[in-house]
């Protein structure tokens, strides 16, 4: 089988050594308290619990009545203690309900549910209660992913499981130990795609895989023909190489499709889902499962020994250690050279700083990575020189060095001449500038301003428009 790729890119170390080995094993928090956050992914919910009330695992806990809201669960059994802003990934504070489990054992799932009986309408209202999102970092609703514009016909439904992000295993583990659950929920998406019961689409299914995973093919091999779908489901695999796992990159290398500019992968006839997406759609229709718990990679060069967990949604990434991990240096009270300087919500290379441990697993949590100094790039940013390292590199095909001179500038409008909300953040660019440049930091940034200004004009209308609304109600 030939592996296609993408124009572009890098081959960043990849560290899947480390884990790649590891069982996914279940862990729980050792303090058995959780702290979930209000909203994880779609429009913000509120809390329809106070504190004092006993839940269940498994009951709404947060939710919104819009089409863009996705519920929140409780993971545990257990009593609400608090409801409070809370630090999440990407540093921010967020409102979040913190609960105490218990042993009580109160479960509130859904009934079982056979999607094949079911309509498209169904089959999405399902989705939507189990509150299932885009669980490879973007935490983009999934009933609302599954449901494209009608003028949208759809062909392909792709498993993005390249898992392209250095130290990150869980997805390669999740397909070696439950194969079967992956071609299941896929053939659930495929149902919901082509109409439901009463559709007629033709879409097809196909699993991206780097070939650096190539051994995994004999196991989703056996796991489509015991499923009967070998008509209907194939494996494409892509050359290994960073950021094959963007979405552009795997529509492109699976079907030889471009997404335009600024448009969505429905834009070229495609749905893309997660690994861990598939797998828990196919939970909540066959186990009744809303997406209360999650897989994840702890690794890094300051892990004593890296590891593939499954933990409640919720549960703080500090209260693991030191009973499921360990850093190296947790019992030294100077730093070495095993110190963990910088601690990441994700991967390397996409994934966010943080000031702590102490914040908790998200539904889009795909894995927290301790590094060491050696692992880092803490040298402090110089002049540009010019070299075009990253416009050869980038695979998006923007120059990342003249976007961030305009932004430097000021010049809001020549840098998205120059492609700046193009740029899908990979990366890419800052690793190999041998300047140091902080790009990313500067195009997110300049991507915030770009929104914040979209905003205030939008704002602006709004009043503007009630103005003239109120002014004609007067007359």
């Amino acid at each position: 089988m030939r592996a296609k790729t993408f124009k572009g890119g890098i081959h960043p170390k990849e560290f899947k050594e480390l884990s790649n080995q590891c069982p996914i094993t279940a862990a729980f928090p050792k303090s058995k308290t959780v702290t979930i956050p209000v909203t994880m992914g779609g429009a913000p919910n509120q809390p329809v619990v106070k504190i004092g009330d006993e839940v269940a695992k498994g009951q709404i806990i947060a939710n919104g009545e819009g089409f863009m809201n996705c519920p929140v669960h409780s993971s545990v059994s257990g009593k609400i203690k608090k409801i409070q802003n809370c630090l999440v990934t990407g540093n921010g504070m967020a409102p979040c309900i913190i609960i105490e489990a218990d042993d009580a054992g109160r479960e509130s799932l859904l009934p079982v549910l056979d999607p094949y009986e079911c309509s498209k309408e169904d089959c999405l209202k399902r989705i939507r209660e189990a509150g299932i999102v885009g669980m490879g970092g973007a935490s983009f609703p999934a009933h609302v992913k599954l449901n494209p514009p009608a003028d949208k016909i759809i062909d392909y439904v792709l498993v993005n499981a390249a898992e392209c992000e250095p130290y990150l295993t869980c997805d390669e583990r999740t397909i070696l130990e439950q194969s079967s659950k992956v071609i299941d929920g896929l053939s659930i998406v495929l149902h919901i795609v082509n109409g439901g019961k009463t559709g007629n689409g033709k879409a097809k299914g196909i699993i991206v895989l780097e070939d650096n995973k190539a051994y995994l093919l004999p196991e989703l091999e056996k796991a489509i023909s015991e499923a009967g779908k070998e008509d209907r489901i194939s494996i494409c695999l892509v050359k290994t190489k960073y950021p094959q796992g963007a979405e552009k990159f795997i529509v492109s290398a699976a079907t030889g499709r471009e997404i335009p500019s600024a448009k969505l992968p429905a834009d070229a006839g495609c749905v893309i889902s997660n690994v861990g997406t598939v797998c828990a759609i196919s939970d909540a229709f066959r186990l009744g499962m809303p997406l209360i718990e999650r897989s994840l990679t702890i690794s890094g060069g300051a892990v004593e020994k890296p590891v593939n967990v499954r933990v409640p949604v919720g549960t703080i990434v500090s209260d693991l250690m030191p009973d499921v991990f360990k850093l190296k240096d947790s019992e030294s009270t100077e730093a070495t050279s095993d110190s963990a300087v910088k601690i990441i919500s994700g991967g390397p290379m996409m994934g966010f700083a943080m000031m702590s441990a102490d914040f908790p697993v998200a539904k889009g949590t795909s894995g927290v990575t301790f590094l060491t100094e050696k692992e880092t790039f803490l040298e402090e940013e110089s002049q540009c020189i010019s070299c075009g390292s990253c416009v050869a590199k980038c695979a998006m095909r923007l120059s990342p060095a003249l976007i961030v001179r305009e932004l430097k500038a000021g010049n809001l409008e020549k840098a998205k001449s120059f492609g700046l909300m193009d740029c899908i953040e990979c990366g890419c660019c800052a690793f190999v500038c041998p300047a140091k440049v902080n790009l990313i930091q500067r195009i997110r940034l300049g991507k915030g301003l770009v929104r914040q200004k979209m905003a205030e004009e939008k704002a602006k209308a709004t009043a503007k428009a009630n103005a003239e609304k109120a002014e004609g109600g007067a007359k």
